[in-house]
């Protein structure tokens, strides 16, 4: 019996290890990403270069009360990506209790700043806000910078959530908000606080037309691209729309919808990042879409599609796939 029971677990093992590797090899073969990217749900992806990988912080889209830590993810070409987990949860940071929302991060000095929002506060009275993290790596782990929120207040009526941190030149800003006002501010270069403008002022407001939430910017050819989320999250008419300016104060006047849903492939498409590799022409999207399959709100899966420009320099409406992108390895 010792020896059959034997035989049958080394038959076991063999069938496991074959499984791995058949696994292993079908992720290497993989010619393109496939839509969503990685399985689970996640939510509100900020997508960034460091080194030779791309690197996506997204928000673990669950109940409130459940989302309490952040998973990273890694890939060298866009296809094969690796999950790190939990590189920063509310046992770090110890004023955030749940609702640990759209990270967004840079680099600096040979550090790792993880900007994010907790606790969905509803009012001043409220503790939360945002709140940033640092780290050694990209990977992490993170540790919270200042024991409290960077942010913790409502200014210009703009809801202390989905923040975005911004390098223009020397110089870093982060812009956010949600409850339909964006606002901006300039950082110190620790990241400790704020540097007034000159008015005196801390949050300039910065809200185009129909904006609701999720800012995110990047400048190309000399002009400054502004993005955001229009719409209802848990709705399917979620999209995000996009304006130019020759500043990151703006003015932005809204020129429309670059990206929505697809009612024969997903709804509620948006809080999206953008990914370009300066040496390459390409330009990604990185966003959020709901399956066909879901009718739960927090049933949402992060994808990746190509992003185009016209001879003027508008963005083309992003065609959203099941396919995803091509394997591309950054220069």
């Amino acid at each position: 019996m010792m020896l059959k029971n034997l035989f049958n677990l080394k038959t076991l093992l063999f069938s496991f290890l074959i499984v791995t590797i058949n696994y292993q090899t079908n992720a290497q073969d993989k010619k393109t990403s496939g839509n969503p990217i990685f399985p689970g749900w996640y939510a509100d992806p900020e997508a960034i270069i460091f080194g030779k990988k791309y690197w996506i912080y997204p928000t673990f889209s669950a109940p409130y009360g459940k989302q309490v830590f952040f998973d990273a993810f890694s890939s060298p070409d866009l296809v094969n990506w690796t999950k790190h987990e939990r590189i920063l949860d509310t046992a770090s940071v110890k004023w955030a209790k749940r609702a640990m929302w759209a990270p967004s991060i840079i680099e600096k000095d040979k550090k790792y700043y993880l900007f994010f929002g907790a606790n969905d506060i509803q009012s001043d009275k409220e503790l939360g806000g945002i709140g940033v993290a640092v780290a050694d790596k990209p990977e992490g782990p993170y540790k919270d910078l200042l024991g409290k929120p960077l942010v913790d207040k409502f200014h210009n009526g703009a809801q202390p959530i989905d923040q975005f941190v911004y390098k223009d030149k020397d110089e870093y800003y982060l812009i956010y908000g949600g409850w339909r006002h964006c606002n901006i501010a300039h950082l110190k270069k620790d990241f400790t606080g704020f540097i007034p403008f000159e008015d005196g002022s801390i949050f300039k407001e910065i809200t185009p037309e129909s904006y609701v939430e999720g800012p995110f910017m990047f400048k190309k050819d000399g002009k400054y691209y502004f993005m955001w989320s229009e719409g209802g999250w848990t709705g399917p008419n979620y999209s995000v729309a996009y304006a130019i300016a020759d500043s990151p104060f703006g003015p932005f006047k809204r020129i429309g919808k670059i990206l929505q849903q697809n009612p024969e492939i997903a709804t509620g498409a948006g809080h999206h990042s953008v990914i370009h590799d300066p040496k390459s022409k390409d330009w990604y999207i990185v966003y959020h879409r709901r399956p066909l399959s879901e009718k739960d709100g927090n049933s949402r899966a992060t994808c990746i599609d190509k992003m185009y420009f016209d001879e003027q320099g508008l963005i083309k409406p992003v065609i959203i796939t099941n396919e995803g992108v091509e394997k591309s390895s950054i220069k």
